[in-house]
């Protein structure tokens, strides 16, 4: 590579775990009886190094990308429908804008490589707000058909790559949020999980936008052959160019920029999973820095976050992506900062803790 990404280094930090564990365990409750949210505020304060963190101007960041595998049928709707999405988003109507809009959280739509030019007839210099353009060489027509040829050229990969470090860097606050959209990409998603997991791409191929039965069995035959087509493409960024997308490649470069600054990186479904999945076979302590929103409905994310080692933090059945079960979850996040910040302790509230001297005999 002529660049290099992101170097992270272990955040761990034993006194400030210590730190935030006392001071969870003092606020005026039963040890332990905020549960999961416990574990989230843990996190947070991990990342931000505080024990009262404070989550500033949280970036929601839809990555978008068309997938040249279309072409085999492995997909619901029309590849159009990439385009067409990125317009809903910039207009305001679609799921993940309505959710950050109610949630305070910025919205940036990034055109990875998608089959359409967002700024035709415009005057030369000017942009559209809320969209960012970051194609990579040739990625005009999106991704090639993997089927047939690597999804993209090292090259290609590795200035998407680059795209998503600069994004991140561009962006302001300490918590960046992960959206996709990109019609054929439960695909490329699928395939990274089989090749860097090893597990069968029968297992990690679900119905993406709605197919059914019959239809997933085919999308899964065409898969297998895509796999067979590029076996010897086994190491990350190998297998990332050869069965990914411009989306996912530019959300790696993302993820491992957001990591190294220490942003609360906040994984919403299959989709951007699957670059945490590559993002964390070229360096493991991202998942130090990751808060994962959900599990999703689609039938490999379960398998990814088993990979990983992780839960989500809602099971809704969601298989949206965009970014959706991410804004969801973000209160979740915000709740979890308030307990440490706010909640009063035992001391402070003047309330009696449970005692520690043994029952008196009857």
């Amino acid at each position: 590579m002529t660049f290099s990404l992101p170097h992270l280094v272990d955040i761990a930090d034993a006194s400030l775990t210590d730190a935030l564990q006392h001071t969870l365990n003092n606020k005026t409750k039963p040890l332990g009886s905020l549960g999961r949210l416990e574990d989230v505020a843990l996190k947070i304060g991990q990342i931000l190094g505080s024990t009262a963190p404070v989550l500033d101007q949280p970036q929601m960041v839809v990555f978008a990308g068309d997938h040249g595998l279309t072409a085999r049928g492995i997909s619901a709707f029309p590849s159009d429908v990439t385009w067409q999405m990125v317009e809903n988003f910039l207009a305001g109507g679609a799921a993940v804008s309505v959710l950050a809009k109610q949630n305070g959280i910025a919205l940036t739509v990034v055109d990875c490589g998608v089959k359409r030019d967002f700024l035709a007839g415009l005057p030369e210099g000017v942009t559209r707000p809320g969209l960012q353009v970051r194609k990579a060489p040739g990625a005009e027509r999106g991704t090639a058909d993997s089927s047939v040829q690597p999804a993209m050229t090292a090259a290609q990969c590795e200035a998407a790559l680059q795209h998503g470090v600069e994004l991140v860097k561009g962006l302001p606050g300490n918590a960046l949020l992960l959206g996709e959209m990109g019609i054929g990409n439960t695909s490329a998603a699928s395939l990274l999980l089989a090749r860097l997991s090893g597990l069968d791409i029968a297992v990690c191929t679900g119905a993406g936008t709605g197919l059914d039965a019959p239809a997933v069995q085919r999308k899964t035959e065409v898969l297998r052959a895509v796999l067979a087509r590029h076996a010897d493409a086994t190491a990350p960024l190998d297998a990332l160019a050869a069965l990914g997308g411009f989306e996912i490649a530019t959300m790696v470069g993302a993820v491992l920029q957001a990591a190294h600054e220490r942003r609360v990186i906040v994984v919403d479904g299959f989709i951007a999973t699957s670059a945490v999945v590559v993002a964390h076979a070229l360096q493991p302590l991202v998942l130090q820095r990751c808060v994962f929103a959900h599990r999703s409905g689609e039938r490999g994310h379960e398998f990814m976050l088993q990979h990983l080692g992780q839960q989500g933090l809602l099971d809704l059945g969601l298989r949206l992506g965009e970014g959706s079960g991410a804004a969801l979850a973000w209160p979740l996040l915000q709740s979890a900062c308030t307990i440490l910040r706010d909640m009063a302790s035992f001391a402070s509230a003047g309330v009696s803790e449970k005692s520690t001297a043994p029952a008196a005999a009857h």
